[in-house]
Formats: C-alpha cells, sequence, structure tokens
C-alpha cells in the first residue's frame, strides 16, 4: 500500500470518528440539560405510555371502563416505566403532580414510574381517529401546561397523537417531552428523552 493511500485512509477514520463523536454527543448533552431543567423543578413532561401489544388505535368495542378491551402494555412496556421512574428518584427528580390519559396503558405507566395512581384528566385522551376533540382536548392542555406553576415537575402520562397536536413533537413509546411554561399562559418545548435503557 502506498503512504499517500494509507494516509488518505488514516484520514478518512479521523473524520468519520469525529463526525460520529459529533454526532453522538448533543444526544447526551441534551439529557443532561433536560435532567437540570426538571431538578430545578417547574416543567412539564409529557410522556408517552409504554411499549403495548401489537395494534393501531384502539380494539372494536373499547371501553374506558374495561382495561381487557384495550391495547396493554407489554412486559417490555412496564420495564420502561419502571426504569424512567427510577431514572427520576435516583436523580431526586420532584413531581409535583402526575396526570394520566382515562386509557389504561396511559395509568399503569403512571403507576409503575412514579408509584401511585395517577388523576385522571380526560384532556390527556388518545386524539388517535378522534380529529373531531383535536380542538378542545389541545385547547383545555395547552391552559394545563401553561398555567403550572408548581416548584416541583407535573407529568402527565399521555399517547403520541395527543402529544404531537400539543406540542408538534412525535415521542417514541415512553419517551419524554419537555416543556417549559411561560409568563403569558403559553410554553416552550426543551426537548426530549428516554429514561429507560434501550
Amino acid at each position: 500500500m502506498s503512504g499517500s493511500l494509507r494516509s488518505a485512509r488514516l484520514a478518512a477514520v479521523v473524520i468519520v470518528t469525529a463526525m460520529a463523536a459529533i454526532v453522538s454527543t448533543p444526544r447526551a448533552l441534551a439529557s443532561d440539560a433536560l435532567w437540570g431543567l426538571l431538578k430545578n423543578g417547574g416543567q412539564v413532561v409529557l410522556m408517552r405510555h409504554g411499549l403495548t401489544t401489537p395494534g393501531v388505535g384502539d380494539p372494536p368495542g373499547m371501553r374506558l371502563d374495561d382495561c381487557s378491551t384495550q391495547r396493554n402494555l407489554t412486559d417490555e412496556g412496564r420495564r420502561q416505566a419502571r426504569q424512567t421512574g427510577d431514572a427520576f428518584r435516583n436523580r431526586t427528580i420532584a413531581v409535583e403532580r402526575v396526570l394520566s390519559s382515562p386509557w389504561c396503558r396511559c395509568i399503569e405507566t403512571g403507576e409503575l414510574a412514579f408509584g401511585s395512581t395517577p388523576q385522571v384528566s380526560e384532556p390527556l385522551g388518545n386524539l388517535f381517529g378522534r380529529p373531531e376533540n383535536q380542538a378542545r382536548q389541545v385547547a383545555a392542555m395547552q391552559a394545563l401546561v401553561g398555567n403550572w406553576r408548581g416548584k416541583g415537575n407535573l407529568v402527565l402520562v399521555s399517547h403520541g397523537s395527543t402529544i404531537v397536536a400539543l406540542t408538534g413533537v412525535s415521542p417514541d413509546v415512553a419517551e419524554m417531552v419537555i416543556v417549559t411554561p411561560q409568563s403569558n399562559g403559553k410554553f416552550v418545548v426543551a426537548g426530549r428523552f428516554t429514561a429507560y435503557e434501550r
């Protein structure tokens, strides 16, 4: 192998390594920054429920008062919820209040993560396949989020369709979107991350 070819390959390796470092660093820094925000309190955490049994939307005949008619968390989804809660406790993040969609998968996610049954909040309900509810629910969520003034953090456990309607961010399962309330009753999206081991 010629010296120039060897040098070119070495340069390529250095460039690829540097690019990998650049790509991976912001994610770690973003998580550190978001944990810092949560440590200071006053934030709102929009968390999508953990992984569920396969399917899209809800089974035919689904009833909110009967979990057996719904898509529910899998063992993996339960693990995701528990590890998220462990991450909050390990970092002594203050959770002042937990609200949940009426769907069983959200209630169970909140229970497993934060240790008690969350208060059910209808505006956090699933918007998938229910476009007629979007304007009303988003308005109610905007008021809930924008007016949060607690010293600790407010956690809202909901659905991907509902969180994206409010924030424009489509979270993965058990992913969190952190938003900061503003003095005018609105909010800004601070970032997103997961706290469980993939």
